[in-house]
């Protein structure tokens, strides 16, 4: 079994009620999983040949159309490197563009403030990892508003207890009552405070993932810095074919420190993407390949996750869709693709279009974990929180997200026969008409045995009446707000501390209170 200790906790956790039973939860280590191993097989939707195809157009795509690289560097280090560029469209022979993305390892080492959590991407590693971006929450309350610092404070904390998720992410809500030329700093500031999980870095501009790299050198060490992955940051191609400056100056800043990029076309099927899925694919497949490969060009041999982030639309609406049978299928023909170029690979887990934490978030969500777990991804992000297609953060939907990872985990790891021994003498030792309560097998697994979810509700009817007659979404709210009444930080070094301080002092005396 892949984290049985960390499921003991859990389960402590949901029976050490009252003030006695959180006083020794708070002294005891919040528990964590190591790297999900998976140990069942990938799914390959289609034929050998089919993900051949798909490779094959694809190359024609960026040799025939070209990509845009809308930055004079960018065209420099492909000009050097032989491709064909008029202007800012390059043209990238097949050879040279697999040349670039051969460079890529397999896997990588993603580390944490605290190495207990540090953990492996790629092969038959996966981790999970909460939304990113949204600037509305569904509070503690129900009610839908702007996210704030103290939200953004509390997601971090919610994501440190979780011991199924292997990130903190960073911009889980946006912070809007900070200046969006400063937000960044305290962004970065609250997933290193509130946690000791990996995070991720801030691509809006240059200057503000320097910042990130200046925050994690005063956690992690300059020199550290340099060559230990210790974040990951998602950079989007514009579909079709863009990649713009913002994102190629991000690209340079992180990968010549050797941190990974999630380099992830973000697509609207039927809008930026032509209406076919396997279409979308070919389209999307070549704008991750470009600018996986530009990379290649920065720091040859730099870690890099492979992306991609695909909805379809509404074609009645224009509206982005969740958690659709199209947007599983492309994940499907993604995974194949990445194992054919060795690369680590991202996608989505629990992204849906519903806006509350309701049976539709429900079928969207396990329609999306499903076709991520069973494609083999190796990061599936937005697998905590995600709401209203992104728009919003809800702190139920975190919680309950964050027991279904338990849940996942538990899938994902495979049949264990360890205990398969003891099983049969069980049998044998109830025999005809007993049960099998009290034998000393069950005693030895009841915990750990089968997964044994909280939030969701298996009691009878006039029980679950008696006790308020709440529904899902009440009781992931009642969730969340114990676990914040559990936390306890992650302390940080107090010269640690006192130089994040320092640095956010000095840079907020230089950057402007609104973007001009």
């Amino acid at each position: 079994m892949n984290a049985p200790a960390a499921e003991l906790t859990e389960q402590t956790h949901r029976r050490g009620g009252g003030r006695l039973g959180r006083k020794a939860l708070r002294s005891a280590p919040i528990a964590s999983f190591p790297t999900l191993v998976r140990q069942i097989p990938v799914y390959q939707m289609v034929p050998d040949e089919a993900v051949e195809l798909i490779h094959d157009e694809s190359l024609s795509i960026l040799e025939e159309v070209g990509c845009e690289f809308r930055d004079d560097e960018a065209i420099a280090l492909w000009k050097a490197a032989g491709a064909d560029v008029r202007e800012t469209r390059v043209r990238i022979d097949r050879a040279l563009l697999m040349e670039l993305v051969a460079k890529v390892p397999s896997e990588f080492t993603l580390n944490a403030r605290n190495p207990e959590r540090t953990v492996r991407v790629g092969g038959k590693n996966s981790i999970f990892v909460p939304m990113y971006g949204a600037p509305y929450v569904r509070d503690l309350d129900n009610n839908r508003r702007y996210g704030t610092i103290a939200d953004l404070n509390n997601f971090h904390k919610l994501a440190y207890m979780a011991p199924a998720l292997h990130s903190s992410s960073s911009i889980i809500c946006e912070p809007m009552e900070i200046a969006v030329p400063k937000r960044h700093l305290h962004i970065i500031h609250s997933a290193l405070k509130y946690s000791d999980k990996p995070f991720m870095g801030i691509v809006t501009s240059k200057e503000r993932a320097e910042d990130t790299m200046a925050m994690a050198g005063i956690v992690f060490g300059e020199e550290f810095v340099r060559d230990n992955p210790v974040l990951v940051a998602i950079t989007n191609c514009n579909s079709p074919l863009v990649w713009d400056a913002t994102m190629l100056d991000a690209m340079r800043v992180y990968a010549r420190h050797n941190q990974p990029l999630i380099l992830a076309p973000f697509a609207l099927c039927g809008a930026s993407t032509s209406a076919s899925a396997v279409g979308a694919v070919a389209q999307v497949n070549a704008e991750a390949l470009a600018g996986v490969a530009f990379t290649q060009l920065i720091r040859p041999g730099s870690p890099q996750i492979y992306g991609q982030f695909m909805v379809t639309v509404d074609m009645k609406t224009g509206a982005p869709m969740g958690g659709t049978p199209e947007a599983a299928q492309m994940m499907y023909l993604m995974g194949a693709l990445a194992r054919k170029y060795k690369l680590p690979w991202r996608t989505s887990g629990f992204h849906v279009g519903s806006k509350l934490n309701d049976a539709q978030a429900g079928y969207e969500a396990n329609m999306l974990m499903h076709a991520a777990i069973l494609s083999g991804a190796n990061y599936i992000w937005h697998s905590a929180g995600w709401l209203e297609a992104g728009l919003t953060c809800g702190y139920s939907k975190f919680a309950t997200d964050c027991e279904q990872l338990v849940g996942w985990y538990k899938y994902a790891g495979g049949l264990p026969f360890d205990d398969f021994k003891e099983a049969m003498a069980a049998i044998r030792e109830v025999g005809p008409q007993g049960h099998f309560l009290g034998t000393q097998h069950t005693l030895d697994h009841f915990e750990s045995a089968f997964f044994m979810p909280s939030i969701m509700d298996f009691n009878s009817f006039e029980q679950w009446k008696a006790e308020g007659a709440k529904d899902h979404d009440t009781r992931g709210r009642e969730k969340a707000r114990n676990m914040l009444a559990d936390y306890e930080e992650p302390k940080l070094d107090e010269g640690i501390a006192d130089g994040l301080k320092d640095l956010i002092a000095r840079r907020e005396e230089k950057l402007p209170d609104s973007v001009s």
